[in-house]
């Protein structure tokens, strides 16, 4: 089995205590998230776990301090989730002729790297295009 980039005490001391329960499911996601870092790498031609290997060579942690950071915020995220009821995400009321609307939270069952996650990692960066109007009209012909 492949490597793990942080374990549950990791998760506790960056995040929180956690209940018997959070504890159990932050155990079963550390390896889910790990490997969808690893996916991650691989939707972009890169090996982590080479990235990680390469950068122990050169005496550094960074890479990998940053990894088990994304882990436990993944994670963090996932146990914030309130599954028990409708939680509202956003509210508003009015008086006298009262109004009410709210924008209840469907809750996400999978894991999800965030875009600002990947960069942090190495697994995306920003891009730039150009479009250039001009060619066409540099390059058509005049007959």
């Amino acid at each position: 089995m492949a490597a793990s980039y942080a374990k549950i005490d990791d998760v506790i001391t960056l995040f929180r205590p956690l209940t018997e329960d959070e504890k159990t499911k932050a155990e079963a996601l550390i390896p889910i998230v790990s490997a969808e870092i690893r996916l991650a790498a691989k939707k972009v031609g890169k090996d982590f776990d080479k990235m990680l290997e390469e950068e122990e060579e050169d005496d550094s942690e960074d890479l990998a301090l940053a990894a088990k950071d994304v882990v436990v915020n993944v994670i963090a995220r996932w146990l914030n989730q309130n599954t028990d009821s409708a939680a509202v995400s956003n509210e508003s009321q009015s008086a006298l002729g009262y109004s009410w609307s709210g924008t209840y939270l469907t809750p996400s069952v999978g894991i999800t790297l965030l875009n600002n996650e990947l960069k942090r990692l190495g697994l995306m960066k920003s891009r730039m295009g150009v479009l250039e109007i001009y060619d066409y009209w540099d390059n058509r012909d005049t007959d």
